[in-house]
């Protein structure tokens, strides 16, 4: 080790505290720069693997392709597993107890399928020859434990029809039962006889739990080496490496080995979240997303390691100049500079890495235990993912702002004579006039906050760089919390809507029977809703300009009106209660007015089929208060058409917010609804009222109260269930809220460190100007009312600078998403109070805590302090 670098070494360790105090600002940094790359690792490996749990691990699939085609596409060198799959057909199933799926449906697979697709064993094993075959859980509870491992079955194996009709092709596994008044009116044909051994039991797929596929699933084993040439199978690929070329190189090696392009399907639920997907908004959508967010986090990183040297300047310089004096070159300051640089990036980056991965596996194990307790399972859905390249990014943002942080201050301090450097002449140059205060703040705040003005002013540097340290805090938190709080509507947005379980359709008028479904066991919430659509003339003036456009001839009259369609939704006494708590009306002052009154719903959602944009809308500009008159109306010239005036009622609240239920909006469209209590009130006496009527059940057993409810065996209700969807929504939404309020939480934290870190640094740094301002008399008291006026500068000057940025930045998000969801852009109001409170509260806190620090310090020792 040479003699300038013995000295930097000697330097570090004799200003112990300044050197702590920079390692302490390059720890928060590389800290929020791991967890930030760490913590969105793991949150995109859990979407990967909760959409592979769904689907299976496959990018692209190539459907009936022969051997030829198969063997050629193995070539691919991309290809990490290939897995192979063939509808063998249906058969009738003996004894099931569930009406909705009478069919056995047996499928093939080749060896690598068992591990590429989500089959869990639960005994026995896989199949290995084509006479074997796995039943799932759910055949085997619905028959009783009828089959078991070890079992033969004798099926006659055919293609499913509709009777009587003359179809091209049969109905696949995916085509719900197809019934008439409640009875199966299917056929198989083209049967054969094949027996297979059961020789395992595995956990039912996702896609086998959905009572929309009328078959359990049981699979055989193919041999990929045994089939004819002729034969097509299904073709189910993993890649090594998932990028966008997928969708060229995939439509390149269908063309190159003559498959049709209809033939290659593309995994999007799993695809979309490799950041991969065919839609160009989506894409541009993810890739701005990405380069904002990226951009402020490593903005953020840089000015906290900057301004943990920075804020130290002049002692650094001081050090330099001395090396100067004694005749040390430019290159041998530089050197000094550098190895400074690479002795406390050697300390502090390890550090700040370990800490980073210790703050999101503590962030990861408080989201787990919410997510086990909201969905009540054991596993945990989220864990640590570390990736080399989040970790090399860390290390090297950090270390290229260490060395840029260190080199620009010693390239400034090396132009100063060493003279200059040593009395530290050049820190403070200032006139009387540009200290100078107004007298109003003296004569409304006293001398201390006079004083507090002048500190400001005398050194701005330092004053600057504490600003902006703050600044960066501030955009921190806005950016993040407004990123994280947007993608969580988007994936909303882009979710269809399903807040129920169970729906059961019928015409009957009287719903008893659906009343006594609603008591069933499992059943945890139920709602019986009726609906029937009515029309209304609506002022212009009303309506939205998009809807504008979608006004066709007969929807105009004279006087400016425009025809919208009415959807009257009645819910059931108990149900309205709780839908008009929810969206906060008094429910019986609603029902008790002398008014008709009704809630109504404002918004939708819809696809532009231009621009692919999902937007959310306004289908009418409605407010409470205004009256709507309601007509039914019968189109057309007959004896029939016409109008018929209903009832006007008053709208005593408008929400986006939808009960339970099916229900949807569309331009020129909106629901208004109800109690049953106000039917009768509703319609004329003669009026034939013509609703269907649905009940939407959640339950903890969706299986077992969908097979309870078909046992009844009544022809006049038809059955539908959302569970599987509703289940895949909600865990995929808890994942999105867990990551948004763990990100959230983690830059708060990592901020207000900078905070407090940056006033300790900035209080430590000026021991000697407050020993020797009290020195000349300044009390405990009029030093402390300083410190907090200096509080107040440096929260008001940080928040006109931090918010407007902030603004600008979270526009530049808004617009960056809008690409693919098209939400009104609002300024977060919330997040900009509690950004305002808080930093005033720790700054003031920070302030205090470092100032009583400061107060037991000696005014002679801290007078001759020349380190610190």
């Amino acid at each position: 080790m040479n003699i300038i670098n013995k000295l930097t070494l000697r330097h570090l360790k004799k200003n112990k505290r300044r050197t702590i105090v920079t390692i302490i600002g390059i720890v928060i940094s590389v800290a929020m720069v791991t967890a930030a790359a760490t913590l969105t690792t793991s949150f995109i490996s859990a979407l990967q693997e909760n959409a592979m749990e769904q689907t299976g691990e496959w990018h692209v699939v190539y459907n009936d392709i022969n051997k030829d085609q198969i063997e050629s596409i193995k070539q691919d060198e991309n290809i990490k597993a290939m897995s192979l799959a063939n509808d063998v057909g249906t058969a009738l199933l003996e004894g099931t107890h569930n009406k909705s799926k009478p069919y056995l449906f047996v499928k093939e697979y080749n060896t690598q399928a068992y591990n590429q697709f989500p089959f869990e064993l639960l005994a026995g094993r896989f199949p290995t020859a084509d006479h074997e075959v796995v039943i799932s859980k759910d055949l085997a509870t619905n028959i009783g434990g009828k089959y078991e491992v070890g079992d033969r079955l004798t099926l006659e194996i055919g293609e499913r029809y509709v009777t009587g009709e003359s179809a091209s092709e049969p109905l696949d596994q995916m085509v719900p039962l197809q019934k008439a008044e409640g009875v199966n009116i299917e056929t198989l044909i083209n049967t054969k006889t094949q027996t297979y051994t059961i020789v395992g039991e595995i956990e039912s797929p996702s896609w086998d739990t959905t009572l929309s596929t009328p078959g359990y699933m049981i699979i055989s084993y193919l041999d990929e080496n045994l089939f004819p040439a002729n034969k097509t199978v299904d073709a189910y690929i993993a890649l090594d490496k998932v990028s966008q070329s997928l969708y060229d190189t995939s439509s390149s090696l269908a063309e190159k080995n003559n498959i049709d392009a209809d033939k290659i399907q593309y995994n999007t639920h799993l695809l979309n979240y490799y950041g991969v997907t065919g839609k160009e908004n989506l894409r541009m959508t993810i890739f701005a997303s990405e380069i904002i967010i990226i951009v402020v986090i490593v903005a953020g990183s840089v000015a906290l390691i900057y301004n943990a040297f920075t804020i130290s300047f002049a002692e650094r310089a001081r050090y330099l100049g001395m090396l100067s004096s004694v005749g040390a070159t430019k290159i041998q300051k530089r050197n000094s500079v550098l190895f400074e640089a690479a002795i406390v990036g050697f300390i502090s980056i390890p550090i700040g890495i370990i800490i980073g991965l210790i703050g999101v596996m503590i962030t990861l194990s408080i989201i787990n235990t919410f997510i086990q307790q909201s969905l009540n399972i054991d596993e945990k859905l989220l864990t640590l993912t570390v990736t080399p390249m989040s970790m090399l990014v860390a290390v090297g943002v950090s270390l290229l702002t260490i060395f840029i942080s260190c080199y620009l201050p010693a390239r400034k301090a090396s132009k100063v004579s060493a003279i200059d450097a040593i009395r530290q002449t050049q820190d403070v140059k200032l006139t009387g006039k540009e200290i100078k205060t107004s007298k109003i703040i003296r004569n409304l705040f006293g001398i201390q906050a006079e004083i507090a003005l002048k500190n400001v002013k005398r050194n701005k540097k330092r004053y600057q760089i504490t600003i902006f340290s703050f600044v960066v805090s501030i955009i921190l938190f806005i950016s993040v919390s407004f990123f994280t709080d947007h993608l969580q509507k988007s994936i909303e947005l882009s979710q269809r809507n399903v807040n129920y379980d169970i729906q059961v359709t019928t015409r009957n008028e009287d719903t008893t029977m659906l009343k006594s479904l609603s008591t069933l066991d499992y059943v945890t919430s139920a709602s019986i809703v009726k609906k029937m659509h009515l029309y209304s003339w609506i002022d212009a003036n009303f309506v939205p300009e998009d809807a504008k456009k979608r006004i066709g001839p007969a929807d105009k009259k004279e006087g400016g009106k425009i025809l919208y369609r009415v959807d009257v939704n009645v819910l059931d006494e108990d149900s309205f209660v709780e839908y008009a708590k929810s969206i906060n009306v008094d429910s019986e002052k609603l029902k008790n007015s002398d008014q008709l009154n009704v809630i109504l719903i404002d918004t939708f959602k819809h696809i532009d089929e231009n621009t692919q944009q999902i937007i959310e809308e306004k289908s009418i500009y409605a407010q409470p208060e205004m009256k709507i008159s309601l007509i039914d109306k019968v189109f057309g010239t007959g004896k029939q058409a016409g109008e018929t005036f209903i009832n006007s009622v008053q709208i005593a609240a408008v929400t986006d917010q939808f009960p339970m239920g099916d229900i949807t909006l569309d331009f020129l469209e909106f629901e208004i609804i109800i109690p049953e209590s106000l039917v009768e009130q509703l319609f004329p006496t003669n009026y034939v009222q013509d609703f269907f009527t649905d009940l939407y059940l959640t339950s903890s057993d969706p299986m077992q109260t969908y097979t309870e409810i078909e046992e009844l065996n009544d022809a006049n209700f038809s059955i539908y269930s959302s569970h599987v969807e509703r289940k895949q929504n909600k865990q995929l939404m808890l994942l999105i809220k867990a990551f948004s309020y763990g990100f959230t939480i983690l830059i708060t934290v990592i901020s207000v460190a900078n905070i407090f870190n940056t006033i300790s640094t900035s209080i430590a740094l000026r021991k000697r100007e407050f020993a020797m301002l009290k020195s000349i008399g300044m009390t405990s008291k009029e030093f402390n009312k300083m410190i907090n006026y200096e509080s107040f500068f440096y929260g008001i000057k940080s928040l006109l600078y931090g918010l407007p940025i902030s603004i600008v930045i979270i526009y530049a998000i808004h617009r960056a998403m809008m690409n693919t969801i098209k939400l009104e852009f609002s300024i977060p109001w919330a997040d900009m109070i509690i950004v305002i409170i808080a930093i005033f509260l720790i700054v003031v806190v920070s302030m205090l805590y470092s100032s009583n620090k400061v107060k037991k310090d000696n005014i002679i020792d801290e007078l001759k302090m020349e380190n610190i």
